[in-house]
C-alpha cells in the first residue's frame, strides 16, 4: 500500500494588500492546507480567516506547532523578529523582500536557518514572472542591461525608500543574470514626496565587463516595468507587466556596415515574440516554495541571494544619502 503524504500546513503572517493573496494562493495549491492567518488587526485577521475557513490569530507565536511553512508579509522592520521566531522552531519561511533592514539581521537569519535546517526563501517574485522564466534559456551573457521600474506614489510603502521597495527586484534579476562580482556602483537619487528617496538611478559595472543601468521611481503617473538586455547574438526586450518578450537578431548573413540607412538596417533585423504561458507568478512562487519544502531542495531565490540583493540596495542607498547630504551642505 502506498504511503499517503500529509498536506503541508501553511500560515500567513500579515494579511494586508499582499498577504491576503498569499492566503488565497495557499488554499489553491495541491498538497497544501492553510492552517491559519495572523494580523496585528484582529478584525482583518478574522475577515481573511472567515473567507478561507481557517483560524485567525493576532500573535505570530500562536501559529507555532500548527504550521510547516509560513509566508511573512509584514512591514520590513518586523521581518527579522518574525522570521527568527519561526526559524528557531524549524519552520520553513518565505520572507518578503527586502529580507531585513540591515546585513547583520540577514546574516543572523541565514545562520539560524542553517542551524535548524529550515528553508529560507526570499520573496523576489519577479523571478517567477513567466517572461523572466522564458529568457532563462538564453545562455549568452548580457553585455548591457537597462531597466525601468516606475509607478505612482503610494503612502502605504514609505517605510522604506524606492531602492528597497522597487529597484531591489531588478537588482536581484540582474545579479542572477550576470552572475559575476560587482566592480563599481554609481548611484543618484532624490526624495520628492517622502523622507526617503523616491527616484533613484544606478550604474553597475561587473568584473566580467557587463554594465547595468537601473532606474526606479514611485512618483510617475504611469506604471512601467521593463528590462532590456543586449548580448552578442541578440537584443531582448522584456515587459514584466504584459509578460511579453521580444527578441531581435540580425538575419543570417546580414552586414550592418552595409545598411546605408536606418531603414536598411531595420530590414536586416528579425524580430520574434516568445510564446509565454500567462500564469500568476505568486502561485508559481508559492508552489515552488512548497515543492522545495517537500523535496528539501534549494529555492530559486535563496536567503543568500536575498542578502546579496539587500547588500547592493543598501550600498546604493548609502551613496544616495551621502550625495543628498553633500548637496544640502
Amino acid at each position: 500500500m502506498s504511503e499517503t503524504r500529509q498536506p503541508l500546513r501553511a500560515g500567513v503572517i500579515g494579511v494586508g494588500s499582499l498577504g491576503q493573496h498569499h492566503a488565497r494562493v495557499y488554499t489553491q495549491l495541491p498538497g497544501v492546507r492553510l492552517a491559519g492567518v495572523v494580523d496585528a488587526d484582529p478584525a482583518r485577521a478574522r475577515e481573511i480567516a472567515k473567507k478561507h475557513r481557517c483560524p485567525a490569530f493576532q500573535d505570530p507565536a500562536q501559529l507555532l506547532g500548527q504550521v510547516d511553512l509560513v509566508s511573512i508579509v509584514v512591514p520590513t522592520a518586523l521581518h527579522f523578529g518574525v522570521a527568527r521566531l519561526f526559524l528557531e522552531a524549524g519552520v520553513h519561511c518565505l520572507l518578503e523582500k527586502p529580507m531585513t533592514t540591515d546585513l547583520d539581521e540577514a546574516d543572523r537569519l541565514l545562520a539560524l536557518a542553517k542551524e535548524t535546517r529550515a528553508l529560507l526563501q526570499v520573496g523576489h517574485i519577479e523571478r517567477f514572472n513567466p517572461a523572466i522564466l522564458a529568457i532563462r534559456k538564453f545562455k549568452s551573457p548580457p553585455l548591457f542591461i537597462e531597466a525601468h521600474r516606475l509607478g505612482p506614489y503610494s503612502p502605504r510603502n514609505t517605510d522604506i525608500g524606492v531602492v528597497l521597495e522597487l529597484m531591489i527586484h531588478d537588482l536581484d534579476i540582474v545579479l542572477d543574470m550576470v552572475g559575476g562580482e560587482v566592480a563599481s556602483v554609481e548611484a543618484l537619487g532624490v526624495p520628492v514626496l517622502s523622507r526617503t528617496e523616491d527616484i533613484a538611478n544606478v550604474r553597475l559595472r561587473f568584473r566580467g565587463g557587463c554594465v547595468a543601468n537601473l532606474t526606479a521611481s514611485r512618483v510617475t503617473t504611469e506604471k512601467q516595468r521593463k528590462i532590456r538586455l543586449f548580448t552578442r547574438e541578440s537584443y531582448l526586450s522584456v515587459d514584466y507587466l504584459k509578460k511579453e518578450v521580444k527578441v531581435y537578431r540580425l538575419k543570417e548573413g546580414a552586414d550592418p556596415s552595409q545598411a546605408g540607412s536606418l531603414l536598411g538596417l531595420s530590414k536586416m533585423i528579425a524580430m520574434e515574440t516568445l510564446p509565454i504561458r500567462d500564469e500568476e507568478q505568486l502561485k508559481l512562487e508559492l508552489g515552488s516554495f512548497a515543492d522545495c519544502v517537500r523535496e528539501g531542495s534549494r529555492p530559486l531565490v535563496s536567503g543568500e541571494q536575498g542578502r546579496q540583493a539587500l547588500a547592493l540596495g543598501l550600498e546604493i542607498e548609502r551613496q544616495i544619502r551621502e550625495a543628498v547630504k553633500a548637496r544640502l551642505g
